[in-house]
């Protein structure tokens, strides 16, 4: 029964791919406030990491942000059959790309794209997957046929590549030393492993240090993608941003012994890893209604400190 539902909605999406864009932003605001009504555990959280991110704003204020949110995020979902099944031809029309130099100059060094949880980041991946061939990591869908659609969409232009997060990093390395970009996601509470407690909105958030690992093992540069729905059907907006200087950060190169070194690495990676939260929650800020607040970002807690979601 659930698999036959998953057939006939992505049968409805396949139709609606035909709509002009004005009208599917309609329909996803529609559904976006449906779901804050009907929603109630995801509601929760996103007015949960609302409050902690936002204190200085008041209850009503958080409230219609969230309904924002809610909103792009229905939209998100309506239009991925825009991304899923338009042609090339439209998708260059609706998306708009600048900066896209900042990543055709590094084309024969490896570089790792930094992109933040905003709403429309499927939008970013289907568009520089026209022009540039790319390496990223997904998480297997539960439904079968929804992770194949899922793939396929994902999958339509070029010669890209998706690595399973179960399969780790080694596929990734191996990617960056033939110059492949790695569109990378880092954003999110994955829980303990590889994660370590940095500030993010002010909140300790457990953040994977993979950014600044990966670029120090692979020689990698970082360059920020940043993803943006245009207000009612206009299109998106995707800014490849030119790639960070002083990165990673220096060790100390005072420690002399194995120890010492050990150390410095840890609290060079430390530094690497709050410049990234620093740089997303700005980045947040300049647009918030349309950052995945649906996650529950800080799920995971230093020991013996209250949980958020409870």
């Amino acid at each position: 029964m659930k698999l036959m539902v998953t057939r006939l909605s992505l049968a409805v999406l396949w139709l609606l791919h035909w709509l002009p864009l004005p009208l599917l932003a309609l329909i996803g605001n529609a559904v976006g406030a449906l779901l804050y009504v009907l929603g109630r555990e995801r509601r929760t959280v996103a007015l949960t990491n609302l409050r902690l991110c936002f204190p200085a704003l008041s209850e009503t204020e958080r409230t219609k942000l969230a309904r924002e949110h809610f909103a792009y995020f229905g939209r998100s979902f309506i239009e991925r059959n825009v991304l899923w099944w338009a042609s090339e031809s439209r998708l260059r029309r609706l998306i708009r790309v600048s900066g896209l130099e900042h990543l055709q100059s590094m084309r024969d060094q490896p570089v790792i794209l930094l992109v933040p949880h905003f709403v429309a980041l499927d939008v970013a991946w289907l568009r520089l997957s026209m022009d540039v061939d790319m390496v990223s990591v997904y998480a297997k869908q539960k439904n079968p046929i929804f992770d194949a659609a899922l793939l396929q969409g994902r999958l339509r232009f070029g010669n890209q590549q998706l690595l399973s997060r179960q399969d780790g990093m080694r596929g990734v390395l191996r990617a960056l030393k033939q110059h492949r970009p790695f569109f990378y996601l880092p954003d999110m509470d994955y829980g303990p492993r590889d994660a370590i407690f940095v500030p993010f909105f002010g909140v300790q958030a457990a953040t994977i240090t993979g950014l600044s690992r990966v670029s120090r093992l692979s020689g990698a540069a970082v360059v920020p993608v940043i993803t943006r729905i245009l207000p009612m059907g206009a299109g998106y907006d995707v800014s490849i941003q030119p790639a960070w200087q002083n990165w990673p950060a220096e060790e100390d190169g005072n420690a002399t012994n194995t120890g010492g070194e050990a150390v410095a690495a840890e609290a060079a990676v430390v530094e690497d890893t709050a410049r990234m939260n620093r740089y997303i929650e700005a980045e947040v800020r300049k647009q918030p209604a349309q950052y995945f607040w649906l996650h529950k970002r800080f799920k995971t807690r230093p020991a013996g400190e209250a949980r958020f979601y409870d």
